[in-house]
C-alpha cells in the first residue's frame, strides 16, 4: 500500500496555527514522524488565501525537506499554484491534484508529462461530484484520454473515486467498490487512492469505520491512501490486509513491518 501521510494540512487547526506563527519546527516534526512510522510520501497542504500559497507551501516544503528524505504530495486545489509550486521539490512526488473541472489537467498534465511525477485524479468535473458510479466513470474515461493524449502513463496516475460519507450514503460503500474494482479491472497498472478519513465524518468512534472501509476498499483493488500513517491499528490492518490479499508473499512485509514497530505493541 502506498501510504500519503495526511498530517500536514492546513485545514487541521494545529496545523494552521503552525503555519501562521512559521513554527518551523512543528512543521519539522510532523514530517519526521510521519516518516519513521512509513508514509511513502508526505502530504503538503496549506490552505491559505491563494495570495499566499505558494510562498507557505515553498516554506512548507522547505521544512519537510530539512528532516525527510521522502518524497512530497503537493496539494492544493489550484491548479496555477501547483504548476508554480512542484518544480520547487528536490524530487519527484505526486501533484495533489487535477479532475475533469475546468482546464486543470490542461494545466498540469503538460508540465508533468515525460517526468517522474505523478497525480491525483479526482472523479469530478464542472458538474461536481457524479452520483453514480456509471457518471464517474464517464470522468474517468476522459481523464484517461487525457493522460493518454499527453503521454502520462497509468503508473503515474492516482484515481480517487471519491470517497463520501457513510452516514449520508444510501449504499454503504457499494459505490466506491464499484468504481474502484471496474477501474481496477481496466487499468490494472494505475494506482487508485483514497482520503479515508472521509467515510467517518460525523460519525462517533471513527476509527473503527476507517479501519473496517480500507479493508473492504483494499478488497476492491485500492493500492493508495491520504491517512495518518502514525495511527498504528490502520498500519497493522493495511500491513494484514496485504498478506490475507495473497500480496505479501510468506508474510514477510507483514513480519518485518512487525519487527520494525510499524504496528503492534510500542517498544
Amino acid at each position: 500500500m502506498i501510504i500519503i501521510g495526511e498530517k500536514i494540512n492546513g485545514s487541521i487547526p494545529v496545523v494552521a496555527d503552525a503555519i501562521a506563527k512559521r513554527d518551523a519546527e512543528f512543521i519539522k516534526n510532523r514530517a519526521k514522524i510521519q516518516a519513521e512510522a512509513g508514509a511513502t510520501y508526505i502530504d503538503c497542504c496549506a490552505s491559505v488565501p491563494e495570495a499566499e500559497e505558494v510562498e507557505t507551501l515553498k516554506w512548507m516544503i522547505d521544512c519537510i525537506q530539512e528532516v525527510t528524505d521522502l518524497p512530497i504530495c503537493v496539494d492544493s486545489p489550484s491548479a496555477d499554484v501547483l504548476a508554480q509550486v512542484f518544480p520547487y521539490c528536490k524530487k519527484p512526488g505526486v501533484i495533489n491534484s487535477v479532475s475533469g473541472e475546468g482546464d486543470k489537467i490542461d494545466k498540469i498534465f503538460p508540465l508533468i508529462a515525460g517526468t517522474d511525477w505523478g497525480v491525483i485524479c479526482l472523479l469530478s468535473d464542472d458538474t461536481g461530484i457524479p452520483k453514480s458510479a456509471a457518471d464517474r466513470l464517464r470522468v474517468f474515461d476522459k481523464i484517461l484520454a487525457k493522460a493518454e493524449e499527453y503521454g502520462i502513463p497509468h503508473n503515474r496516475m492516482y484515481i480517487d473515486p471519491l470517497v463520501e460519507m457513510l452516514c449520508t450514503s444510501e449504499d454503504g460503500i457499494a459505490m466506491n467498490v464499484e468504481v474502484i474494482s471496474t477501474v481496477r479491472k481496466r487499468c490494472p497498472d494505475i494506482h487508485i487512492e483514497a482520503a479515508v478519513s472521509n467515510i467517518s465524518f460525523n460519525l462517533p468512534v471513527r476509527k473503527m469505520v476507517n479501519l473496517g472501509f480500507t479493508v473492504l476498499a483494499m478488497n476492491a483493488g485500492l493500492d493508495s491512501a491520504i491517512l495518518d500513517p502514525t495511527n498504528r491499528d490502520m498500519m497493522g490492518v493495511i500491513y494484514a490486509t496485504e498478506a490475507l490479499l495473497g500480496q505479501d508473499d510468506y508474510c514477510m512485509e507483514y513480519i518485518n513491518a512487525y519487527r520494525e514497530g510499524i504496528f503492534g505493541p510500542k517498544k
